[in-house]
């Protein structure tokens, strides 16, 4: 079926700069900031940051111990500071504690420099919705308390809760406990505004989503590393765009033994940074500690005996922590990032000074300025690039010429309104050098600086998003955060010329997908990337997706439905990648609510999202027009009134997602951000069918097949002297159809057929085969195939039909005679839709391909 592109070498392109090796960049150093260095951290994209410095928090928890005397907080002076100075050493740079700490012990951390995570404790273990009196006092010393030290250098973050058990939470009802966190949130931010707040979440409360918190923070215990390494990176997909910090971690040497408990955390430890962890909390520091007044002694997680001596898991911990993100030792491959421009001089420089910075020991950089008539190619040789100028030629070919010129054995791509984290290559490597993925992408965030207008369109639908089918594997990656192994991305030709402003990164991917090979995704492998900063700017790129959607159905007919929509198998990643919030979902509790890991799982949407389908728009317009008859039979004003309808529903769908959205965000909603925010949702639809209906993806399209309608044809026998699998069958008639311009698709595991064969949106045919053994390799193949007509067109039909009936009753012969025509059209088109892909299939199934 593919035609495969080649990527090549544009005649008339001038190459200047470059080295002709790596290139080994003056990157930063890595930074370890300490409290009142930089001040206080915040929220960068996926991690935590100090100033301008990356913060891999690297902790332990400390606490809770027994008090020496009734109400003594447990804490003894000489005992923190000896304990925080060996920390430090240890390469530990933050403790968790379990209650807000006196002022003297966050004075003792910021002396030796560790950052100071702090829990507000309060009721949770009881149903404390049940009655005000026991909620509202908890919003209110919650407020106290952070009070009390706010403003401290030292605090890393406040944490409202700590595992809510899932009893409590089932008794209540998750919408309420989560509302409830919300109050204890905005009442920190209230004490202290400039605090990093989070909720401690477990797997037992998977499904809780807290809004307005910084950052995601989940305690997990699991003893099998492997076992934690797939939860990490499950977490990571259920923050979206939040960092993930694992606040708790850890082993029982009691139990386990030492030597077992020092492994397994080091394990854990490596894979949640590798994961994309913003960082970890080891439990514990000590052996000692104590819950509720009562020393524990029968479970030993301390990283040291209860007597300050270090286990093995201590330096096993060091070792860990002394190579986060990555151990220092490993065999990075070389890596050549292309950047392709065309008239990017307003951004390309913050993208070539984020390249610059990578902390990456080998990798190259080649700009390919396609044709651009701005400054772009005088500022890209202001650094230590590779320049390749050409004519303008389009997105695909400038990447064809990067390709070509790539000397290294991964290929990065990366557009020119969008810069990398400094660690970007590494996370891209990490996944090639762990796994045999044969490309490899990673988020791209909107920058939070970037005006109110791009924030909205960040939250839109219709953004650069990975379609991930598993947590570690992607259907889809965008281009603008995407790499690829340099050979296999050259052995499917490279970039297909015809796609030249978008749609050639779904290409890409789907032809690798067919060599067999797969796509990986990393978390931590962050760029950002700037949003359209104008809603004309933003509706032009939704014109132009839908242009590209048009392109890749007329190359990939059986990857689109009968509507023009792809069937993606598996779910987009990121913010504003929900589904409508009109969706129902459920929560997977288990027997009793017994279940360790508690999930949403979210019902079929469609429904709810139809109002924003392109198509929709097209059913309006039509009905509005078809209301036109009504000055020859006044009924048809009924018509008006459903478009009405169907347009005031789109209008409300719209809203219910805009202010979803907004309120996921957790800042103030105001009615202008609903109402911009509002009009961007229903705003791409339309721009997207504007765009569909130009490339050719209308309604009434039809494959280019040739040949008469056959009759009806329910079974056919075969008889073959050429042993095969039914798989292998299935396969050579798929070939076949696709050969001819049929549109295929594959029944699931759910459908009572094998094949579907669609010419045209109106009809198809689905095919069911099976084979008689009948030895020495003779088999009979038996085919089955049957018409199949979507609903909405039979239904189309019958209510022209009726329409057309009644209005010639009432003497309405206009009326009548258009309605005839119509009813005539749309039948005759199902008639031809399903007999032309029938006579096709028959005649491949009687002949088959040897």
């Amino acid at each position: 079926m593919m035609d495969q592109p080649r990527f090549g070498v544009a005649r008339d392109a001038v190459v200047t700069g470059g080295r002709p090796s790596s290139l080994e960049h003056a990157a930063a150093p890595r930074h370890d900031p300490r409290p009142g260095a930089g001040g206080r951290p915040r929220v960068a994209g996926r991690f935590l940051s100090v100033g301008d410095d990356k913060l891999y928090v690297r902790g332990v928890t400390y606490g809770t111990f027994l008090p020496a005397v009734a109400g003594d907080d447990g804490y003894d002076p000489t005992q923190v500071d000896e304990d925080f100075a060996r920390m430090v050493a240890a390469g530990i740079n933050a403790v968790r504690v379990y209650e807000v700490p006196p002022a003297w012990l966050l004075d003792a951390a910021e002396r030796h420099g560790l950052w100071v995570s702090i829990d507000v404790p309060w009721e949770e273990h009881v149903a404390f919705l049940d009655r005000a009196e026991i909620a509202r006092p908890i919003v209110q010393r919650t407020e106290e308390r952070v009070r009390h030290v706010a403003g401290h250098p030292a605090i890393l973050a406040f944490a409202v809760g700590n595992e809510i058990p899932s009893r409590i939470v089932r008794w209540h009802g998750a919408e309420r406990v989560a509302e409830f966190v919300e109050r204890l949130v905005s009442a920190t931010r209230k004490a202290d505004p400039d605090a990093l707040v989070t909720y401690v979440n477990y797997p037992s409360t998977e499904y809780l989503r807290i809004r307005g918190v910084d950052f995601d923070a989940w305690n997990v215990y699991l003893e099998r590393p492997a076992d934690f390494e797939r939860y990490a990176a499950r977490l990571q997909n259920l923050s979206a765009d939040r960092p993930v910090v694992i606040s708790e971690l850890g082993a029982d040497s009691r139990r386990l033994g030492e030597a077992a408990q020092a492994g397994l955390v080091a394990a854990e430890v490596r894979a949640a940074f590798a994961a994309g962890s913003a960082g970890t909390f080891v439990f514990a520091w000590t052996d000692e500690w104590a819950r509720g007044g009562t020393p524990v002694t029968d479970w030993d997680f301390g990283m040291t005996t209860r007597d300050r001596l270090p286990k093995p898991s201590l330096a096993a911990l060091e070792a860990a922590y002394r190579d986060v993100p990555f151990p220092a030792d490993t065999p990075w491959p070389s890596i050549s990032v292309v950047l392709c421009s065309y008239n990017g001089a307003r951004v390309i420089d913050r993208c070539l000074r984020g390249l610059a910075e990578q902390d990456y020991p080998d990798y190259d950089v080649i700009v390919v300025d396609d044709g651009s008539t701005d400054e772009t190619a005088t500022i890209a040789s202001g650094y230590d690039v590779t320049l390749v100028r050409t004519p303008n030629q389009g997105l695909s070919a400038a990447r064809n010429e990067g390709l070509a010129r790539a000397r290294a054995e991964i290929v990065a791509y990366i557009d020119d309104d969008a810069w990398p984290d400094r660690d970007w290559l590494r996370y891209l490597a990490w996944t090639f050098v762990t796994t045999d993925h044969a490309g490899v992408g990673g988020p791209n965030l909107p920058p939070p600086d970037d005006g109110r207008v791009a924030g909205l369109v960040a939250l839109a639908p219709g953004g650069p998003l990975h379609v991930l089918r598993t947590d570690t594997e992607a259907e889809h990656i965008p281009g603008c955060n995407s790499s690829f192994r340099t050979e296999h991305l050259r052995a499917i030709g490279g970039y297909d010329p015809r796609f030249r402003t978008a749609g050639d990164d779904v290409d890409v991917c789907w032809r690798l997908h067919e060599q067999g090979w797969s796509v990986g995704f990393s978390p931590g492998a962050m760029v950002w990337h700037h949003r359209r900063p104008t809603i004309r700017g933003y509706l032009r790129q939704q014109r132009g997706y839908g242009f590209a959607e048009a392109l890749l159905e007329r190359k990939w007919p059986g990857r689109f439905n009968a509507l023009g929509h792809v069937t993606w198998p598996g779910n987009l990643y990121g913010s504003g990648a929900g589904a409508s919030p009109l969706a129902s979902n459920s929560i997977y509790a288990g027997t009793w609510g017994t279940a360790p890991y508690q999930s949403i799982y979210e019902r079929s949407s469609s429904w709810a999202a139809a109002p924003l389908m392109p198509e929709w728009w097209s059913a309006i317009v039509g009905l509005a027009a078809l209301g036109l008859l009504r000055v020859s039979w006044a009924p048809l004003w009924l018509l008006w009134a459903l478009a009405i309808a169907m347009a005031v529903a789109s209008v409300l769908v719209a809203v219910a997602i805009a202010m979803d959205r907004l309120s996921e965000t957790g800042r103030p909603m105001t009615s202008g951000d609903v109402i911009t925010l509002t009009w961007l949702v229903l705003g791409q639809s339309l721009a997207r069918l504007r765009g569909r209906i130009a490339g050719g993806l209308t309604p009434w399209r039809r494959r280019g097949i040739a040949g008469r309608i056959a009759p009806t044809v329910r079974t056919r026998e075969v008889w073959s002297e050429d042993w095969q699998a039914m798989e292998s069958r299935l396969r050579a008639l798929e070939g076949q159809l696709v050969a001819a311009g049929v549109a295929t698709q594959r029944g699931g595991g759910t459908e009572r057929w094998d094949l579907e064969a669609r010419t045209g949106s109106f009809g198809s045919v689905r095919v069911l085969g099976t084979v008689e053994e009948h030895g020495h390799g003779r088999q009979m193949v038996r085919w089955r195939m049957w018409p199949h007509v979507p609903a909405i067109m039979v239904a189309a039909a019958l209510a022209l039909l009726v329409l057309s009936a009644r209005a010639l009753l009432d003497d309405a012969v206009l009326a009548a005679f258009v309605l005839a025509a119509l009813f005539a059209a749309v039948s005759g088109r199902i008639v031809m839709d399903t007999g032309t892909s029938m006579a096709v299939i028959d005649r491949a199934v009687a002949e088959p391909s040897r």
